[in-house]
């Protein structure tokens, strides 16, 4: 007992700033109300390390905290039956949804119901130790006062001997991130939509005097209609009347592919307005607007207000960016300053947004934009489906530095060791091609060869290399130059041609496909993203049917065996 009594005091709660000792209980609603006193009830504290039939009287539904709230039962002298309370018996838990520095989220379906949640797990003794009960309990506080369409619903808390479990809403579609990472960026539709989404959130939770303080793409979830549901509270601020009029400094965080930046902000709730610049500009993009090798450049970009727009951006989401990327954020557009939410929302940007029930309406399907990134190339980009067409029937012309790679399936493979030559077609100083009728043999004297002389040959693992050549390699609206490398494995590797560097991997599998746009342009579609890839010959199709052909001889061939 003296154990449990020491680990129970270790929890310096802190809820609507009242300091919860071990002799205090912290029920699930929004109200101060309901934190009493031991003295005044016999029900133990929520959080504690004590056994689960100690601790089950505590937990319940949020919806249950919020009603009681608002209504006391009449003294009748005899006590209303109360609800069984949850625990981890009551659920079938499944896979993983996603990990924090302190949770775990999962999948779980209630056995009664048949309904799904994503159900928040963590360790006490990790919480404890780790110093984050502050951050366990705001969360819960704020998601107790939240009932709106686009924010994720806190259902229920319960616990165990171990673990505290938080009931959330199942989005189903999980993290806008990864649609992002998925397309590259979104068309002028699909950003206005949930930009529109974003800033109805955020009305509504500044209007509950609560700033997120960590507003990003990883942190808005999508549920199975497609609409937005913001979630992770570990970093918010509810503001007291008090605080609301006076200067903050707030942190606002924002991460995107590794990259991580702080800004400090002396604002209200200014802070999440200049995140969701930020998000616009990253849908628009595909990336952040602030990029450097390190937090430390970052940070300095950000305070010198060191970005810039790539070609094709929006100029309607451009100007609505600008506006909300103000170092002095009593400037930014939808401050109270500024006027509120109201000259916000009046953007010509929303002009076409019917603001009343956004949670009702269609969300538009997520379309990449893909726009051609130079005057020069308007004329590759019309009608895709008639361009494609034309690629099947498309008979390639010999030449001295093209050859044709329509090679029957049903060769028979060369077995001459002399001539290796005859696979081998330049299409110029770091382009070529094989075609793949050789034997063993032969392709230990391909290898040779290419060891001896290629200067790739160092970033491939020893792989034969199949087809290489440079492309520009899109993410968003930005390329880069990148050599692509088609090899035996299959692999398809990206270099950086000027600093020689092994940029990452096109992730092969039975789902891969090339997909040809135009000449010069084709998509590799993978399960989890899609690459845009720009051939500067022109040559995109020659890139899809070597594909193709690898693809072929990977998995045909070994469903033949």
């Amino acid at each position: 007992m003296g154990r449990e009594t020491s680990l129970t005091s270790l929890l310096g709660l802190t809820y609507d700033a009242v300091p919860i000792q071990s002799s205090v209980v912290l029920c699930s609603c929004p109200s101060p109300s309901m934190v009493r006193n031991q003295a005044d009830s016999s029900t133990p504290s929520v959080i504690s390390t004590c056994g689960s039939r100690q601790g089950s009287n505590m937990e319940g539904t949020a919806a249950e905290s919020r009603s009681s709230s608002n209504s006391l039962p009449q003294h009748t002298g005899q006590q209303p039956p109360q609800p069984r309370k949850k625990r981890p018996d009551d659920f079938k838990f499944g896979k993983i949804l996603g990990e924090g520095s302190f949770s775990t989220v999962v999948l779980a379906r209630e056995l009664t119901s048949s309904r799904e949640y994503a159900i928040k797990i963590l360790e006490k003794r990790h919480i404890i130790k780790e110093n984050k009960v502050p951050y366990v309990t705001r969360e819960r506080d704020v998601m107790s006062r939240l009932d709106h369409p686009f924010f994720v619903k806190l259902y229920f808390t319960f616990q165990d001997d171990e673990k505290l479990y938080f009931g959330l809403s199942y989005a189903k579609n999980g993290e806008l991130l990864k649609y992002i990472r998925k397309i590259g960026s979104f068309d002028e539709t699909c950003t206005r939509f949930y930009t529109a989404e974003i800033v109805s959130a955020l009305e509504y939770l500044h209007g509950k005097g609560i700033i997120h303080r960590d507003l990003k793409p990883e942190n808005i979830l999508l549920n199975e209609d497609m609409h937005i549901q913001i979630t992770d509270f570990g970093t918010a601020k509810v503001l007291s009347a008090d605080s609301r009029q006076g200067m903050l400094y707030l942190l606002c965080h924002m991460s995107q592919n590794i990259e991580h930046f702080t800004w400090k902000s002396p604002a209200k709730i200014n802070s999440d307005l200049w995140a969701l610049g930020c998000i616009i500009y990253q849908l628009v993009a595909g990336l952040p607007p602030f990029r450097a090798g390190n937090e430390y450049l970052i940070f300095q970009k950000i305070i010198k207000l060191e970005y810039d727009f790539p070609e094709k951006f929006f100029p309607k989401a451009k100007d609505l960016v600008e506006k909300l990327l103000v170092l002095d954020a009593t400037k930014r557009l939808g401050c109270e300053e500024m006027g509120g939410y109201g000259p916000l929302k009046a953007h010509p940007f929303f002009e076409s947004i019917v603001w009343e029930n956004l949670h009702l309406q269609t969300p538009p399907k997520l379309t990449a934009y893909l726009p051609a990134m130079s005057e020069d190339d308007e004329d590759c980009y019309g009608n895709y489906d008639n361009l494609l067409s034309q690629f099947g029937c498309m008979q390639v012309s010999g030449s001295a530095s093209s050859h044709s790679l329509s090679v029957p399936e049903t060769s028979t493979p060369q077995t001459s060791g002399g001539n290796i030559e005859q696979y081998i077609h330049d299409l110029d100083n770091n382009s070529f091609e094989l075609d793949l009728q050789f034997s063993e043999d032969e392709k230990r004297l391909l290898l040779a060869k290419q060891a001896g002389g290629n200067p790739w040959h160092q970033f491939v693992e020893n792989n034969l290399i199949l087809k290489m050549g440079p492309v520009d390699k899109r993410k968003g609206l930005f390329a880069r130059r990148r050599q692509l490398l088609l090899t035996e494995g299959p692999h398809l590797y990206y270099v950086d041609p000027v600093n020689k560097v092994l940029k990452g991997e096109i992730p092969w599998s039975l789902e891969l496909r090339p997909e040809a746009k135009n000449f010069k342009t084709f998509f590799v579609h993978t399960p989890n993203r899609t690459y845009y890839l720009m051939d500067p010959s022109g040559n995109a199709h020659k890139w899809c049917k070597k594909i193709q052909e690898v693809w072929r001889h990977r998995y045909h061939q070994n469903a033949a065996k």
